[in-house]
């Protein structure tokens, strides 16, 4: 990694500093700031990055879902 890297530990991790570190690594890549040597890296923590974020929307959809069927059963009652 870089020495820019802000790599946050996963227990730490939140959707929100995900998404931030990965337009981090977007905005480098599209700035031609990262060099060869490097970009392999970047790829592969973005990469880990996407699959963190699709995870968590998954997570929180079916928790969401959850508390919709949950609202509607008492409201029928």
């Amino acid at each position: 990694m870089s020495p820019k890297s802000s790599k946050v530990p996963s227990e730490d991790l939140t959707y929100e500093i995900a998404f931030q570190e990965l337009k981090e690594i977007a905005l480098d890549i599209e700035n031609d700031s990262v060099t060869v040597d490097v970009l392999a890296e970047k790829v592969k923590r973005a990469s880990e990055l996407i699959q963190f974020c699709q995870i968590k929307l998954r997570s929180t959809e079916a928790e969401i879902s959850s508390i919709i069927k949950q609202m509607e059963t008492k409201s029928t009652n």
